[in-house]
């Protein structure tokens, strides 16, 4: 297994791994699957400055069918973490995992990806906004060393329930330590 800078022609898989999580759990508080077009410009959004990774593996019958023939087994990606220019040092992650690919590393290996990124790419901070209820989501990250830094009380809406997301953070060492 191994990680990869996501490419256009990887937008079925994404679509694949990311549209069950919109219909069927609180996971990400999209309402709307995405439509190939979207994921499309979605992946282009996402190849500069705050990338998205793909975890592949080339013999494995798990996962979605990515842009050189092998499987997609998840991905990572950042994102801005607020407009204002301040907070241009602060990134916010989001990582899925293919429902038949949990359990076997994949959320470590891409969130290690990401955590080598920020360091080469400067950023300061990375910011996990995670539903309150998704226990394998909280526990990668503290795997990986965020610290929970607050809860935001009933925040969001899905599925007609009120749901609260926790906040965690990862300072990324500036290599002074």
């Amino acid at each position: 297994m191994r990680t990869r800078l996501v490419e256009t022609a990887d937008a079925t898989a994404l679509m694949a791994i990311y549209n069950p999580e919109v219909l069927e759990t609180t996971n990400t508080f999209d309402l709307v699957p995405r439509s190939l077009t979207e994921q499309r410009e979605w992946i282009v959004a996402h190849q500069s400055s705050h990338p998205c990774f793909v975890a592949i593996n080339e013999s494995d019958e798990v996962g979605e069918v990515g842009a050189h023939g092998e499987r997609i087994l998840g991905f990572a990606v950042f994102s801005p973490f607020r407009s204002r220019p301040a907070y241009a040092s602060t990134v916010e992650n989001s990582v899925y995992v293919h429902r038949a690919a949990r359990g076997r590393g994949v959320g470590e290996l891409l969130m290690k990806e990401l955590i080598s990124t920020a360091k080469i790419s400067g950023y300061h901070a990375i910011i996990a906004r995670i539903v309150g209820e998704n226990g394998g989501s909280i526990r990668l990250h503290e795997k990986v060393g965020f610290t929970l830094v607050g809860t935001e009380i009933e925040v969001g809406r899905k599925h007609n329930r009120w749901l609260d997301v926790v906040e965690y953070q990862y300072v990324v060492p500036d290599g002074r330590d």
